[in-house]
């Protein structure tokens, strides 16, 4: 009788038990976010045409937001609740053009950061399924 091969403990992402975990915890989440809105100032007038003056806001809504939906600590919803995504989302028009330019903007952050390899290919199929999922305008 044959042993049994030892089993993986490889996830879809990596190694570690959480996307959160893989990429490196709060530190780079929050740069993430930060080097996401900092594209967004830099090179996508679409979407910073939806943003306020001041993001603060924004980016800060968006680091908590990431840091549960990798599997990190739940920051957004224990200050304010469901995400509620494409309710949140609603007001603004989201169509082809918002989606590639959020996609790029996410993707050149992440391209910064240097997240490469299992990591990034969970996480650009989770980004791109989730921003199509925003649409509401053909």
């Amino acid at each position: 009788m044959m042993p049994d091969a030892p089993r993986s403990t490889t996830f879809p992402w990596g190694e570690a038990p959480s996307p959160y975990e893989e990429i490196g915890g709060d530190a780079v989440v929050r740069d993430l976010a930060e080097r996401f809105y900092d594209r967004i100032d830099a090179s996508a007038p679409t979407l910073r045409a939806m943003l306020p003056k001041d993001d603060s806001v924004s980016r800060q809504k968006l680091y908590e937001f990431l840091c549960g939906w990798m599997g990190g600590p739940n920051l957004y919803v224990e200050k304010r609740g469901h995400p509620r995504l494409r309710m949140r989302h609603f007001p603004f028009p989201i169509g082809t053009e918002e989606i590639e330019e959020w996609l790029r903007c996410m993707g050149e952050a992440m391209d910064e950061l240097a997240v490469t390899g299992p990591l990034r290919a969970f996480l650009d199929d989770r980004f791109t399924e989730s921003a199509h999922w925003m649409r509401n305008r053909e």
